[in-house]
């Protein structure tokens, strides 16, 4: 069974209190994603990154405080999360080469990895049997990311020692939501024993 794992928005503007769009609780979540990458790099198992990629006028910031600009610290992920073999993949439709790649971070200007233009290829390039969600967060991006991946037919597993909520209550209405969303949605911690 082909496994992927996907690493949500885990970046510096969402995980460190001096963040732009720090989610409160967040930054506990870093031993953890770092332990997840590192684990899925020597299982060979593929890691897509997405990673928000706004510009200094993005639309999004009517919504949302500016946050994880291009070329800000904040825009980065965290180097625990970054694992060797890397390639960074743009939101406009673009040529890339995943093939060898580890980590394939997909930069993103909306809540939901889908609206970008490579990511329905790169996933169906990678071919999983199963995705593997992780990141922040829970009632945005990762819910997001969980029912489009559910779409594709194959079964998602949310780790939920591995999410943060901006709301707990509202987090935990996600993953009720979830749950009721189908048989094709699990909710667990990490188990190494895969």
């Amino acid at each position: 069974m082909k496994t992927v794992f996907v690493d949500v928005d885990t970046q510096i503007d969402f995980l460190y209190p001096a963040g732009a769009l720090y989610v409160p609780g967040a930054e506990r979540l870093l031993p953890r994603l770092a332990e997840l990458n590192r684990y899925a790099a020597a299982h060979g198992i593929p890691v897509v990154s997405t990673v928000d990629a706004h510009a200094e006028n993005d639309p999004e910031f009517s919504q949302w405080p500016p946050h994880c600009v291009v070329g800000t610290a904040g825009q980065q992920k965290p180097c625990g999360t970054l694992l060797e073999k890397r390639v960074v993949v743009a939101s406009t439709e673009s040529d890339y080469e995943i093939d060898g790649a580890q980590q394939i971070i997909v930069e993103k200007q909306w809540i939901d990895m889908f609206a970008g233009r490579n990511m329905a290829s790169i996933l169906e390039r990678l071919n999983a049997d199963r995705w593997v969600v992780y990141g922040v967060v829970t009632e945005y991006c990762v819910r997001s990311a969980v029912l489009g991946l559910a779409k594709t037919g194959k079964p998602v597993e949310v780790l939920s020692d591995a999410i943060q909520a901006i709301d707990e209550a509202a987090g935990r209405a996600v993953l009720e939501e979830l749950k009721k969303t189908g048989d094709s949605i699990l909710i667990h911690q990490f188990n190494e024993s895969w």
